[in-house]
């Protein structure tokens, strides 16, 4: 097998949770191009649909499942249809999310139970209906979830995000402990600064100057720099011996101290 074999996901199937958005569309779009059939999963039927011919038009193999990450029953019709028209499942990547700028004595109830809901709860139940056919089946796995740069030493204004991200980053490892006997892998991608619609509204230029400061590359990350962490972790191959890790996607944004 030739290093570049190594990254290849020929022959996979991979559902990306969230895909309709800027970060992990581009990361399924990735999955596509290093060959693996892949389920898009979102809220709008339209967008997903969209993100799907997106991905066959580039000649890949791609379905628009619609379904809430909240819902149980939602994922496990999802799931069905996945089954049915892919196969079995080799690939989760769990990437939906929200934000909030709003101050913390101004959260309300509902806000930060929507940002749970979607942020955390959304992995928690993914892993449980996508997760099982994984570790049942004996061929093993790839669960990929996305934490951020506000999951360990708390970012001013995203309070409830760094919180779910906190708890996602220990949904990550303990996976990785009790799933690694099945041969399934649990991961995440932690993410620098990477501007996309739900953070654009609290990047002022005093805050723009602050993340800068604080990255040692001095710049924001585009896309197409995501793409090469998730196939990598996707890779049974390339990654074979990786799990439980959160692998940082930052410019050195959590390497900076003083």
């Amino acid at each position: 097998m030739s290093y570049l074999d190594m990254f290849s996901l020929e022959g996979k199937n991979a559902v990306v949770i969230g895909g309709t958005g800027v970060l992990a569309g581009e990361m399924a779009i990735g999955f596509a191009k290093a060959g693996a059939s892949v389920a898009i999963l979102s809220g709008n039927q339209q967008n997903v649909d969209a993100r799907a011919a997106e991905i066959e038009a580039l000649g890949c193999k791609a379905i628009g499942v619609k379904a809430d990450c909240t819902s149980k029953a939602d994922l496990e019709s999802a799931l069905e249809r996945i089954n049915s028209e892919l196969g079995h499942i080799d690939i989760l990547m769990n990437a939906a999310g929200v934000n909030s700028a709003t101050p913390f004595f101004d959260i309300s109830e509902e806000e930060w139970q929507r940002i749970i809901d979607i942020n955390l709860k959304g992995v928690f139940l993914a892993c449980q209906v996508f997760g099982k056919g994984m570790v049942e089946s004996g061929r093993g796995g790839s669960v990929i979830n996305i934490s951020s740069a506000s999951s360990g030493p708390p970012l001013s204004r995203v309070f409830t995000y760094g919180v779910t991200k906190g708890g996602v980053n220990q949904i990550t490892q303990f996976l990785a402990r009790e799933w690694a006997p099945f041969k399934v892998r649990v991961n995440a991608i932690l993410p620098g600064f990477f501007p996309a619609t739900q953070n654009r509204k609290i990047l002022t230029e005093e805050r723009v100057a602050s993340i800068f400061g604080h990255t040692p590359m001095k710049r924001f990350g585009e896309p197409s720099e995501l793409v090469g962490a998730a196939i990598y972790l996707a890779s049974e191959q390339a990654s074979s011996f990786v799990t439980g890790s959160i692998l940082r996607v930052d410019g050195g944004f959590l390497s900076m101290t003083i």
